[in-house]
């Protein structure tokens, strides 16, 4: 590619100017520093349009950075800048292809674009967007922000930014596209193979036109697309997705009515808030070879269908609500899944509680609800409990999977630095009471890890009881909340080391500067 490049260089260099140092009325003394020194100067100047900008300082300039196989726009560009810049862009590769001999090398094509911009308009991404499937040979990604003035518009009008259509990249091999939610229609293009593209991610589009995204992504036109992230995306309806290629693919907030995916090779599959609670799922998966599997979505085993999945290792449910009332669709559809698969090695469940106290006397307690787990040996339990009491919940859940050998508790972490609260004295969170006297033992569970440990008399109470029923247990990793500080994590480790057994191995961590974890040496 290096050779490439210099052979394209060369002809830049020798390739007529528009203008010249006479007309310029001066000498160019940039135009003669050699090839190579010029590039490195593009290299520094950090974005596209910087340097689109700075071609007039040198006859070759606008020549030459076509030659770049990276073009960035970073944000703070305006983005009606973009397509003025892309146009230079293939102007410049057109002079170049125009120039070259019969035994030259080919001009190097763009192998990475990266468009970060605020709010855009959609002539200004139908001007651009076809100039960058005409020479793009690598990844794509495109990103909007809304600006802020526009984020308190009121205006249905004001928040429609047109509609634009995605022109086909042929040689692309990555497109992503993050746009602000609802704010751009978008249509796929009817025609063309997207021939070596291999990751598609899609994000805040509102769909329309002939062509679907079923079509769009499936073999035919996708036969190399191995990752399809698609997120909060309006218009899709019923997506048909049958891909050879396919290994991973997430649907996130996409208002499905039916969903269809017939991938051979597919080894994780995610589907999060896409069907409405307000009618049946309708979903038929054929993937025989699925490891992962994360239905965070409404379940019902008469209208979805997962075919034989005997490699399934892991399995990921919605939140099973704790304290409510009686009958809760989200409940259902949590327990039904659990009851459908016999094993899986790993399991992601997520019981949440309500985030006030006011009115949770008139609630029930719900986990009678869940009746039965899959046959696993690794289960990892987020805990949403908003200071409230999780040792009866999880108690009900470790009845359930005796022969667990990994435990993994994550408490919900809250972005900000306040200290964690614990509930009214009485609250019925704490009932059953049956957790605090009987016996229980997890016979066969070796490692326990605990991140964000909140330090509230409820936790304490659980994870003493813990060492209890973990009678096997080697080691035991504790993260402590970002909100604890060097004082009080001494205290609870201090705490925490009182009812642990000399034979367990027990780490403690504390985070600095909010998101790096290091290693807790209590004090003696």
């Amino acid at each position: 590619m290096e050779e490439g490049r210099e052979t394209a260089a060369k002809r830049a260099k020798d390739c007529p100017s528009p203008t010249s140092a006479g007309e310029e009325g001066g000498e160019d003394h940039l135009s003669a520093l050699p090839d190579d020194i010029l590039l490195r100067i593009f290299h520094t100047l950090g974005s596209a349009e910087t340097a689109a900008r700075t071609s007039v300082l040198s006859r070759r300039w606008l020549r030459l950075w076509a030659l770049q196989p990276a073009l960035s726009f970073f944000f703070g560009a305006r983005h009606d800048k973009v397509p003025a810049a892309l146009a230079a862009l293939d102007a410049a590769h057109a002079a170049l292809d125009a120039a070259r001999g019969d035994d030259d090398e080919a001009t190097p094509p763009l192998r990475f674009l990266v468009v970060f911009v605020s709010r855009s308009s959609a002539e200004s991404l139908q001007a651009w967007l076809p100039i960058a499937a005409r020479r793009l040979a690598g990844d794509l990604h495109f990103i909007e922000i809304p600006r802020h003035e526009e984020e308190e518009e009121g205006d249905e009008a004001a928040r429609d930014g047109g509609a634009f259509e995605l022109p086909c990249f042929e040689r692309a091999t990555a497109i992503s596209l993050e746009l602000v939610r609802g704010f751009h229609g978008l249509s796929l293009p009817p025609t063309g193979v997207f021939a070596r593209l291999t990751n598609f991610h899609l994000d805040g589009a509102r769909l329309h036109g002939p062509c679907t995204l079923g079509e769009a992504v499936s073999s035919p036109r996708c036969p190399t697309l191995r990752r399809l992230s698609i997120v909060s995306v309006g218009g899709i309806g019923n997506l048909a997705v049958h891909s050879d290629s396919l290994l991973e693919m997430e649907l996130k907030g996409c208002e499905l009515q039916q969903l269809t995916v017939a991938a051979p090779a597919l080894i994780k599959l995610t589907v999060f808030l896409c069907f409405s609670s307000a009618t049946r799922p309708v979903a038929d998966i054929s993937a025989p070879e699925l490891v992962t599997l994360g239905w965070r979505d409404a379940y019902d085993p008469t209208s979805v269908h997962f075919g034989e999945m005997s490699q399934l290792q892991w399995l990921g449910t919605s939140f099973f609500i704790v304290y409510g009332q009686p009958g809760l669709a989200q409940n259902l559809d949590c327990a039904r899944l659990l009851q459908h698969f016999e094993a899986v090695q790993a399991l992601n469940l997520v019981l949440a509680y309500m985030s006030s106290m006011e009115g949770m006397q008139d609630h029930n307690y719900l986990m009678e609800e869940m009746t039965r787990l899959p046959d696993i040996r690794f289960l990892t339990l987020f805990l949403l409990t908003t200071g409230h009491s999780f040792g009866a919940s999880s108690f009900h859940v470790f009845r359930m999977c005796t022969g667990i050998r990994k435990l993994m508790l994550t408490f919900n972490n809250p972005t900000d630095m306040e200290v964690p609260t614990e509930c009214a004295s009485g609250c019925i969170c704490d009932q059953p009471t049956n957790w605090k006297t009987e016996e229980l033992v997890l016979r066969r569970l070796e490692d326990i890890e605990i991140q964000y440990f909140p330090g509230t008399e409820n936790d304490f109470a659980l994870v003493e009881r813990l060492f209890s029923w973990a009678a096997v247990v080697k080691t035991v990793t504790i993260s402590f909340n970002r909100s604890i500080t060097g004082s009080m994590a001494n205290e609870f480790c201090q705490r925490i080391l009182g009812f642990s057994r000399p034979e367990i191995c027990v780490k403690f961590y504390v985070y600095h500067n909010i998101c790096q974890r290091v290693l807790y040496v209590p004090e003696d």
